[in-house]
């Protein structure tokens, strides 16, 4: 009797230990599981932009090591157009586990300050940068136009004509700011994209223009264009030679930057073990060189904290500026 009696308390204790874990279990929301068991599959990496672009080829080179480090695979799925509203209405409607993660870049930003995105700054958070490429403000080789000074004062007389891409895009608002700040007059002529830009300065049909590095290395490597100023609060180490806004008193900070974020409710746990996964693969020869190829250097690459701060203050920037050009209400 006595070992029976024990037998059957034994089994109560075991009901109540596996019934106590089922109501935890039940207690805790979808997508809100522990760092034990993740990643349990493949990890989506949603992209806005077409194959072969800057975005795509940043993505994949992630990716190489990422996989290992991860231990499963990992994919780039894009989501194209609407200034990435296709590829933020896709993610906005898979489960925040962490499995799903988007690529951004500036125009998500601008997107979303114009009230024109499917998500909200605060309804996603920033895991690493991947890419950091500011913005030069770049003339022809052969260009009277020698400092930033000459700039300034040349668009005092007339208006400068400046390549940008789309208007209300970052491209067009660091040329309205910076204009702004150095008090100077800018006459923004817009182009489908980078290699439109880099053609027309070439060709002299516009006096200058705000190029990434990536854009224009060849250019200035060959002195066919000069870099007046980067519009960054120090120097860039790839232009040691180039002075930064922030040296010159503009207040002009701009850069085409690309990085991965989740949404807002993915537990932090499972975006630690995304962003340690993805620093380590960033920081591994492979993409190192990727970087180096592209002018950039090991300072591009930064982790969540660092990330989520510059995300949400471009998108501040992004929304005082647009509000200042009239593009948006209050």
């Amino acid at each position: 009797m006595k070992n029976t009696a024990k037998s059957i308390d034994s089994g109560r204790r075991g009901f109540l230990i596996a019934g106590a874990g089922m109501t935890a279990m039940l207690a805790w929301p979808p997508g809100r599981a522990g760092a034990a068991d993740f990643p349990s599959g493949p990890i989506e990496v949603v992209t806005h932009a077409g194959l072969g672009g800057g975005t795509d080829t940043t993505a994949r080179m992630l990716l190489i090591r990422t996989r290992r480090n991860l231990k499963v695979d990992a994919v780039v799925n894009p989501k194209t157009g609407g200034g990435g509203r296709v590829a933020m209405s896709y993610v906005k409607n898979r489960p925040a586990d962490g499995h799903t993660v988007m690529a951004i870049t500036p125009t998500h930003l601008f997107t979303m300050a114009q009230g024109r995105a499917p998500l909200g700054i605060d309804d996603i958070k920033g895991v690493v940068r991947s890419t950091d490429d500011p913005i030069v403000v770049m003339v022809r080789g052969d260009s009277p136009l020698r400092t930033m000074e000459d700039l300034v004062a040349a668009g005092k007389q007339t208006p400068i004509k400046w390549g940008t891409t789309q208007i209300g895009g970052v491209d067009h608002v660091a040329a309205a700011t910076f204009g702004k700040e150095a008090g100077t007059q800018i006459a923004v002529v817009p182009f489908e994209g980078g290699g439109e830009i880099v053609t027309n300065l070439m060709g002299g049909n516009i006096q200058a223009a705000g190029l990434n590095v990536t854009e224009a290395k060849d250019q200035l490597e060959r002195g066919d264009f000069r870099a007046l100023v980067s519009l960054t609060e120090k120097r860039m180490r790839s232009l040691p030679d180039t002075p930064s806004a922030g040296e010159k008193g503009v207040n002009a900070f701009f850069s085409t930057v690309r990085g991965i974020v989740v949404l807002n409710d993915v537990p932090e746990e499972r975006v630690q073990i995304l962003e340690a996964a993805m620093l380590k693969a960033m920081k591994h020869k492979t993409y190192q060189g990727y970087l180096t190829g592209n002018g950039l250097d090991a300072d591009s690459i930064a982790g969540a904290e660092v990330w989520d701060r510059q995300i949400r203050r471009m998108y501040a920037d992004a929304r005082r500026a647009l509000l200042d050009l009239g593009m948006v209400k209050q």
